[in-house]
């Protein structure tokens, strides 16, 4: 089944294979690897419309745990030479990349995760059946529950999975900041020199260079890089893998939890730990709310940054008109010539997506219940989908716009000359009082700050001319011994 078919399988016109399960007997697609409770799943749970398999990385990690516990048990010799070789082979297909089309369930599920686990633990079954040379579904000979999930709980393997398959998806997410954190940088430093107004509250401040404004949006954006480079991974290790049920470790060897978790950090070369408390680490979901938080806050700088750049590109002539966005696709069906800035709008719809996970998350994480939280599939489903989002909404904001970001430096220097906010600059020269009545006479008359400085000669040229000199208004300076030519 591929990710475009319907969930719901019209049995009568493909060959099947008869499962049986607790509820009773199901005809399961003879060309399926999964079986009958992921079938159940299957018609059970049609929402997202989003299976497992859209996240290829939460499918790896499925794989790799259940590689991992295969090997443990193998070692303390409570699975075969012959099974745990056919689950370390199957899983291996499924780590390099195949069979992942046969992860079906929907991320939203009732269950705590049970369907996911059970979908992981059919697929390398039935795989591990054809490596032993049997036919799928002849579970006697390799058994999804008694072999595939021996000495574990979904409870256990499957916010594992999570925490090991957003960690393998880690790296992805932070080179896209980082490009994105460079494209801003290069930007800066191409407009070091374009003179501009500076704005608070959307009114005319100070003077400064577009090339500053491009510098911040990188060095906001290069602080959520450093968290979430340093802080995640600690956030994400710590695992309850060999907690089995809710953290006791029932049915597992004492050995186990230990053996597991060092397989399991070797073979997908992650700093993974066993968590020091199995009972609280099998119910507790903070790192998630924390983790999500920080996308949340990284969505939320994106956004204002796209804001930012939607107002700079007004106009063009009847607007603020500072930089030009590459133009994308015509804007309008009826207004011929428009052109809007769609990746800056479609970047902050994405932040508005992330930022609503983020709540869907933080209330599924508060519903759980004592020993279990059953809403660990919604969180995630979110959190998972938060960091596929904001890569491509990083990837799409960096190549369609800001490598192309163009700046109007005419028109930004007639700006910062026009505008009353350059009375700020003279303000340490003339005094406020005068700083004042000059800026209230150029606003009524539509005059220029400068002429009627000059118009009442209360700085003479030289002095002026300082003062006016970009560097001087772009940073701190001492200021200069003025000079009134009424003096």
């Amino acid at each position: 089944m591929t990710i475009s078919q319907k969930p719901s399988i019209d049995m009568a016109t493909i060959s099947t294979r008869k499962e049986r399960d607790l509820l009773g007997e199901l005809n399961v697609p003879s060309e399926a690897y999964y079986g009958i409770q992921t079938l159940r799943a299957v018609n059970n749970f049609h929402l997202s419309g989003i299976p497992i398999s859209h996240y290829p990385r939460f499918v790896i990690a499925l794989a790799m745990v259940k590689q991992a516990a295969a090997g443990a048990n193998k070692k303390l010799g409570h699975l075969d030479e012959g099974r745990a070789k056919a689950i370390q082979e199957a899983t291996q297909q499924i780590i390099d990349g195949n069979y992942h089309e046969q992860f079906v369930v929907d991320m939203i599920q009732g269950g705590a995760g049970t369907s996911t686990n059970m979908n992981a633990n059919e697929v390398i079954a039935n795989i591990g059946l054809e490596i032993l040379g049997e036919e799928k579904g002849s579970y006697q000979h390799l058994h999804p529950n008694n072999d595939v999930n021996m000495s574990q709980s979904t409870n256990d393997a499957y916010p594992t999975a999570i925490r090991l398959g957003l960690l393998l998806g880690h790296d992805v997410l932070l080179d896209s900041l980082e490009q994105l954190c460079t494209a801003f940088s290069k930007k800066g430093d191409e407009f070091k020199d374009v003179l501009k107004m500076g704005r608070t509250q959307l009114q005319d401040a100070v003077p400064m260079t577009l090339g500053q404004e491009f510098c911040a949006y990188s060095n906001t954006l290069l602080e959520d890089l450093g968290h979430l480079t340093k802080q995640v991974p600690p956030l994400l290790c710590e695992v309850n893998l060999g907690g089995t049920a809710i953290g006791t470790g029932i049915n597992a060897d004492p050995d186990y939890q230990m053996l597991a978790v060092e397989l399991l950090a070797r073979l997908s070369n992650q700093p993974l730990v066993p968590a020091a408390d199995l009972i609280e680490a099998t119910s507790d979901m903070g790192a998630f709310v924390l983790f999500s938080g920080m996308l949340k806050r990284l969505a939320v700088k994106l956004s204002k940054i796209c804001n930012d750049l939607r107002l700079l590109s007004s106009g063009p002539r009847a607007g603020i008109n500072e930089i030009n966005l590459p133009p994308r696709q015509p804007g309008s069906s009826i207004m011929p010539g428009k052109v809007n800035p769609v990746i800056p709008e479609a970047v902050n719809q994405v932040a508005f997506e992330v930022i609503g996970n983020d709540l869907a998350l933080t209330i599924a994480a508060e519903s759980g219940q004592l020993q279990l939280n059953v809403m660990e599939p919604l969180i995630a489903y979110k959190i998972f989908d938060s960091i596929r989002l904001l890569t491509r909404a990083m990837d799409m904001l960096r190549k369609q716009c800001i490598d192309g970001i163009t700046a109007n430096k005419e028109h930004c220097m007639s700006l910062v000359e026009g505008s009353i906010g350059l009375v700020t600059a003279l303000n340490p020269y003339i005094g406020y009082e005068n700083s004042t009545r000059i800026a209230k006479l150029a606003l009524k008359s539509g005059r220029g700050v400068l002429e009627l400085v000059r118009e009442e000669r209360l700085l003479d040229e030289d002095t002026l001319s300082e003062i006016l000199l970009p560097k001087n208004m772009i940073s701190p300076r001492q200021s200069l011994q003025a000079t009134s030519i009424n003096k």
